[in-house]
């Protein structure tokens, strides 16, 4: 990490003055970084971390990733997001129609010719690093807007094609494949302990992602009318993760054992190699850090994101049967659901004994009210030491791509083309599963449909093996960034709408001991009792506060689930939110982009 970073400084000067802003001007010379191998690999960092500006990075930064879920399914927060809210956004809110990244790419690419004094294997290193992040930049753009421009040239003020109207999707993707393709071909296969460089093995991890959500956003999006093609981009996801999975030498990573080696992927200081491929890696020589922990602790910084009761319903009891299934789930109080589950569960919210440093001493520390909606409080980026909760000062390195991802790519795409085995399921789900510490058969391919899974989520979804590999998906992937293009390839966008609830609250004005240390924790009341319990968190879920209507509420109005938000009305779910719309100065600087449906 530190090499790359003084290789961006380097590259800075060379290039002096290269305006990479959105208005295409070259004004540097080749010579200076393309005859050598070592001005190639210059070069090449500033994909990783753009000189002009990092928030133009293709990459996501540490702290894009850790929040990427905050949009989903299954995160209340503390606002609905304008996204979702019917009148409440439209080009005039919308954003990411930037193309600066893309121009230093293809400089790149354009100037990158065979020279006598750089090897051939070299060269076709570089450029498959260029073309991985055009792919990257790209695959970017198609999920977000849906057709755009194919643009491989650097383009001067006078091009002619600077104005041109919006590509097809079916060019757009079938050029990723191409570059992904070029890529996994040419790209060097050793990798550094940092995880912070492309290698053939993130190609080929990345290309299974693209591929799969190509093929089953094509499979499920007929109106599109490109199902015949779905297919094609389901093998390809399964040969990548394939490549992988044979030649890539990662493993999950166990060393911890079930309670713990799930969530040392996430809070390590140093990359997990065996399992993570490619990290937004931390240093504080170079005072690099993410602020996870402020973002996950904090009542007045971010989203407050916390989730859903309906989402924690899906993780499996240890036994590897649907907690959905136990007589009474629904009226089980907090303590009682957490136990004997998915060892997941507690690697990722706060529960049961788990524990933080303040001052240097170690304290019991259950879900806090001042931060969580539902009471199901993400610990999954956060480190447990309270001296990072303030400011930007998490040393964690973050994963951006790992092997798990690859497995359950791989499974999922086998199931879509119906050709999964038993050898599949067990060294992709049942490996995962094993990790976990569920117990059970994790090597026979599942036959019978959990009904909760399709009442709740999936109902179009009636193969058994399927609607677990989703479900272990939402699980295992949880606030890694994923879960909202999840939706939208499987055209399921209407889930983001669902009540944002919370724990189940038997009665009024009684505190809970919500970790079972003996101490009382929480209660919820509609009028402040007059003695209330010191220590206690109390929770007003009465029908107003200071004359307005209370977004936190039970919904049985005196017991029940805690709902966030429920007086909020979403509205209904609109098919145009599957794609952003073009922002609208960007419409109107170029209006041969046109404007995709339903955002006018």
């Amino acid at each position: 990490m530190k090499k790359q970073y003084w290789s961006i400084v380097l590259l800075s000067v060379l290039l002096g003055a290269c305006d990479l802003e959105q208005t295409p001007e070259a004004t540097t010379t080749r010579d200076a970084v393309f005859n050598s191998e070592k001005g190639l690999e210059v070069y090449s960092n500033s994909f990783y971390v753009p000189l002009t500006n990092p928030d133009y990075s293709i990459l996501p930064t540490a702290n894009n990733q850790v929040r990427g879920d905050e949009m989903s399914d299954f995160a209340a927060r503390t606002q609905v997001p304008d996204f979702l809210r019917d009148g409440a956004f439209g080009p005039r809110q919308s954003s990411g129609w930037d193309w600066r990244a893309l121009r230093n790419i293809n400089f790149f690419i354009e100037n990158a010719k065979p020279s006598p004094d750089v090897s051939t294997e070299a060269r076709e290193h570089y450029l498959g690093v260029a073309r991985f992040f055009r792919a990257m930049f790209y695959f970017d753009k198609v999920k977000r807007f849906g057709d755009v421009p194919w643009i491989n040239k650097t383009m001067s003020i006078e091009d002619p094609d600077l104005y041109n109207n919006r590509d097809s999707r079916t060019l757009v993707m079938d050029s990723v494949l191409a570059d992904l393709d070029y890529a996994g071909a040419h790209v060097r296969e050793a990798a550094d302990n940092s995880r912070s460089t492309v290698t053939r093995y993130v190609v080929y991890g990345f290309k299974s992602r693209v591929c799969l959500f190509e093929g089953t956003f094509r499979k499920y999006h007929t109106e599109y009318n490109l199902g015949g093609a779905a297919a094609k981009w389901l093998e390809e996801a399964a040969d990548a993760a394939q490549m992988v999975m044979d030649k890539g030498g990662y493993l999950l990573n166990e060393s911890g054992g079930p309670t713990a080696s799930y969530r040392q992927v996430f809070i390590s200081r140093t990359p997990v190699t065996s399992e993570v491929m490619l990290a937004a890696a931390a240093d504080a020589n170079l005072s690099l850090f993410n602020d996870a922990n402020w973002y996950w602790t904090s009542a007045t910084y971010g989203s407050r994101v916390s989730f859903t009761r309906t989402f924690i319903n899906t993780y499996l009891l240890e036994d590897g049967t649907p907690f959905t299934d136990q007589p009474g789930h629904e009226t089980m109080i907090f303590a009682d659901e957490v136990k004997g589950r998915d060892k997941r569960l507690q690697q990722t919210i706060r529960m049961g004994n788990y524990t933080r440093v303040n001052a240097g001493k170690r304290e019991v520390a259950p879900p806090v009210f001042s931060y969580t909606y539902t009471g199901y409080q993400p610990i999954k980026w956060t480190l447990d030491d309270t001296y990072y909760d303030g400011g930007t000062r998490n040393d964690n390195s973050v994963a951006l791509l790992r092997y798990a991802e690859v497995l359950l790519n791989y499974a999922e795409a086998r199931a879509e083309l119906e050709t999964i085995t038993t050898d599949d399921w067990t060294k992709t789900v049942g490996a995962l599963r094993r990790r976990a510490g569920i117990t059970g058969d994790l090597t026979t391919l599942p036959t019978v449909l959990d009904d909760y899974m399709q009442t709740e989520y999936f109902s179009d979804v009636s193969n058994p093996v399927l609607m677990e590999i989703r479900r272990e998906r939402g699980i295992e992937l949880a606030l890694e960034g994923l879960r909202f293009y999840d939706l939208v390839r499987w055209k399921h966008g209407e889930l983001l709408l669902k009540v944002w609830n919370g724990l189940y609250v038997p009665a009024l004005d009684v505190p809970m001991d919500l970790n079972e240390d003996g101490v009382m924790d929480v209660a919820f009341y509609k009028a402040m009792p007059a003695n209330p319990v010191k220590g206690v968190t109390y929770v007003n879920v009465g029908e107003k506060i200071n004359n307005l209507d209370n977004p936190q509420r039970l919904s049985h109005d005196t017991a029940g689930e805690i709902t966030w938000l429920a007086n909020v009305d979403k509205g209904e779910w609109n098919d145009k939110r599957y794609l952003y719309p073009i922002p609208e100065t960007d419409s109107l600087m170029n209006p041969a982009l046109g404007q995709n449906p339903g955002w006018y």
